[in-house]
């Protein structure tokens, strides 16, 4: 098991997570056609890390990457675009692929992305090796963003968080669970969870959607999330945390009301698009008590915050709606 990111907590921090005191870990212009590289994927592999990366090049068209590492903070991102061969499937069509999300479920690494056929709506993907990529049946009908597996199968199924949406900047958004026999056929489909009431907890009020992979944990499936609010400087983004039942992931057992970190350095508050923190990969020990999530910065640039996992953990059961 490769060795995850790790920077102790500094001394006159009292937030639950905080951030890599070196961000942004990778910048905007990290291989020679990119405007922006952000709303990324992180994974174990061999021995060190690979990921998936969403790099909008200087056309603004976006497309998805492979990239390694040996420590999961400096990494060699290629240079050509990610290309698909079939997998249980001959439709591979993709006007656009975006904000990847990477997981190792029994023999294969599955990748899912918001693609674009005829609207943006649910990709799936998987590889052995970084190297091959195989399309599968998008998920579901558009529109729909924000699709993360969990990492092993729930009775017997495979299982799906998403965010059903619109053909645009999304002014709604609720997290829902689907479930498949197969990776290629999806139903079930239950809400998870809605935005708050604006008087309740405002920073997620308008929409929400899920994160990173979530983390089977005693307490149950840690879910990474982010919320927006929309104010008069259009949205804001920003990251919270929900603990899901076990066995019936749809069921909130507990769930922030304040956000675990939210925009506050410059290069969270100033990029394309201003305000957000974006998280989509997460890299944990159980052992070593440690998270370290990657998000998007700004829809710019990729960052890296930890946390130790019981305090957030505790955190989100002590501060929850």
């Amino acid at each position: 098991m490769s060795t995850i990111p790790w920077q102790d907590k500094p001394e006159n921090s009292n937030d639950v997570m905080w951030r890599y005191s070196e961000n942004p870990i990778i910048d905007r212009y990290a291989i020679p056609s990119s405007n922006s590289i952000f709303n990324s994927a992180v994974v174990p592999f061999g021995d060190g890390f690979a990921g998936v990366f969403r790099c909008d090049n200087k056309a603004v068209q976006m497309n998805i990457f492979a990239g390694f590492s040996k420590n999961g903070i400096d990494w060699d991102i290629n240079h050509e675009p990610i290309v698909m061969q079939s997998g249980n499937t001959e439709m591979i069509e993709s006007a656009y692929k975006y904000d990847p999300r990477v997981v190792f479920i029994e023999d294969r690494y599955w990748i899912t992305w918001c693609n674009g056929y005829n609207g943006p709506t649910i990709g799936i993907g998987y590889t052995f090796d970084f190297k091959e990529f195989f399309q599968c049946e998008n998920a579901f009908l558009p529109f729909n963003r924000n699709g993360v597996l969990f990492p092993q199968k729930i009775n017997g199924k495979y299982a799906m968080l998403s965010r059903p949406s619109d053909n645009g900047h999304t002014p709604f958004g609720d997290i829902w669970i689907s479930y498949s026999p197969d990776m290629k056929y999806w139903g079930e489909h239950r809400l998870v969870m809605k935005p708050t009431p604006f008087e309740d907890s405002a920073w997620q009020c308008t929409k929400v959607g899920a994160g990173p992979i979530p983390i089977l944990t005693k307490e149950g499936w840690l879910m990474i999330y982010h919320g927006v609010i929309n104010t008069c400087n259009g949205f804001r983004y920003a990251m919270g945390s929900a603990l899901l039942d076990v066995d019936s992931p749809d069921k909130v057992k507990y769930r922030t009301q304040p956000y675990l970190l939210g925009p506050a350095e410059i290069y969270e508050m100033v990029g394309d698009v201003p305000n957000v923190v974006f998280p989509c990969a997460a890299l944990h020990s159980l052992e070593e008590d440690k998270l370290a999530v990657y998000y998007g910065a700004a829809d710019t640039v990729v960052a890296l915050a930890f946390g130790k996992l019981s305090e957030v953990i505790q955190f989100t059961k002590e501060n929850s709606l």
